[in-house]
């Protein structure tokens, strides 16, 4: 006997969880600028980070130096930055905030420091450099005691002029051609100069000068001169140009040089017209970091060069004086004058490097395709005329429209069309 059970159907119904409520309008967070909340917050954790620290250093512990006490200060103003932004922002704000106040803060440090100098060097220098002799003469016939109206530095511009200008000669063609055999011919010999390349990167000045002190001046009997401080100062500057123009060429699209050659150019062509004004702005840098290293050696020039008190032109023949050199030697003296005069003479080469910097960035600061203001005028003057030429309606001829078309490509190009007659 079969016994058939009624299966009742499932009444359960399916409970769905409560969705959360819609958002409302979201406000837009800035990333960048400072609204005021950050600026109470950066005020009020300079103030406790200032007055913790003095606590610290005046009651609680037996701290000195105003430098640690500079250092413990940011680090206590960063922690209270962080405390005080928790408060009004999420974790990510949190985070972004600090980053970029710890970022600013190093930023405005280094800048404080760099101002520093300069107007602590501008200060010192100023008796010296407000008088025109200071640049019209050398220092032949000045002592230490004398007045700051006699005597100059005209024998070290000159002779830093001269030093620095042979360098670059030297070292700026051998830099970006070895920077180009790098980039463009890859390979096992390559590999091994720029080994030797990122090896002579650290190398000590005072090698380099020693080099050519035992070359050139020992074995080859120069002499001290600006010619031998130039070759020790090209072989100082040379691996930094080639390292940096190196690294510069890697940056430019690879696409530009593939769009080049598939256009049926040549590698030479290609590199020349193609790599090196795309990198040129970079390339640029390159030159003003190897300057910028060379224009403030002392150590190679002394050993090559020596020192001097007249001015001497011919850089092959006899001692030159640089600006470094004799800032180095000026400064060491006890007498207030000779300390101007040393002052003075790093005012100037502040100065000249600040204008070498003006006239790499003039040369090298247009990026590719960039023209001058000569170069857009001629290119406007050519589209005027372009415009003018095909405006110009063409006279009526009798021609069939293939013939006048043909008659027009053939003026167009310069040659003579066929005369055909006309059909009836």
């Amino acid at each position: 006997m079969t016994v058939l059970h009624q299966v009742e159907p499932d009444t359960r119904a399916t409970v769905v969880p409560a969705r959360p409520a819609a958002p409302g309008a979201q406000t837009r967070r800035r990333t960048s600028g400072l609204r005021r909340t950050d600026w109470f917050a950066i005020i009020g954790a300079f103030a406790a980070g200032s007055a913790t620290t003095g606590v610290l250093w005046t009651q609680l512990g037996p701290f000195t130096g105003l430098l640690g006490y500079v250092v413990v200060t940011w680090l206590v103003t960063v922690v209270c930055y962080a405390a005080l932004v928790s408060f009004d922002e999420n974790r990510a704000a949190v985070r972004d905030r600090i980053s970029a106040f710890v970022v600013h803060s190093l930023a405005s440090v280094l800048l404080a420091a760099l101002v520093f100098v300069i107007f602590y060097t501008f200060s010192r220098g100023w008796r010296a450099v407000i008088h025109l002799n200071f640049y019209t003469q050398d220092m032949r016939s000045t002592k230490a005691s004398d007045p700051l109206t006699e005597g100059g530095i005209l024998h070290a511009i000159v002779g830093t002029l001269w030093e620095l200008g042979i360098a670059l000669g030297v070292a700026v063609p051998l830099g970006l051609i070895a920077a180009v055999y790098l980039h463009e011919v890859p390979g096992r010999f390559s590999r091994f100069v720029r080994t030797v390349v990122e090896a002579m990167t650290a190398l000590p000045d005072i090698i380099a000068g020693l080099f050519i002190y035992a070359t050139l001046i020992l074995i080859f009997h120069l002499g001290p001169s600006g010619f031998a401080a130039a070759t020790a100062l090209a072989v100082t500057i040379l691996p930094i140009i080639i390292r940096a123009a190196d690294v510069v060429l890697r940056l430019v699209p690879g696409s530009l040089k593939e769009a080049s050659l598939a256009l049926g150019a040549s590698r030479w062509r290609t590199t020349w017209h193609v790599l090196l004004p795309t990198a040129r702005s970079g390339l640029a840098t390159a030159v003003i970091l190897g300057a910028a290293r060379a224009i403030g050696e002392t150590a190679p020039v002394l050993l090559t060069a020596g020192a001097t008190n007249y001015l001497n032109l011919d850089p092959m023949h006899g001692p030159m004086m640089s600006l470094p050199l004799l800032a180095f030697t000026e400064v060491q003296s006890p007498e207030k004058n000779e300390i101007a005069r040393g002052f003075g003479t790093a005012t100037v080469l502040l100065v000249l490097v600040l204008l070498l910097f003006m006239v790499a960035r003039i040369i090298g600061g247009r990026g590719p395709g960039e023209l001058t203001a000569r170069g857009r005028r001629r290119r406007a003057a050519a589209s005027r005329r372009d415009v003018q030429r095909m405006s110009r309606p063409y006279p009526p001829t009798g021609l069939p429209p293939e013939t006048a078309l043909q008659q027009g490509i053939a003026l167009q190009q310069g040659t003579e069309p066929r005369q055909e007659e006309a059909s009836p």
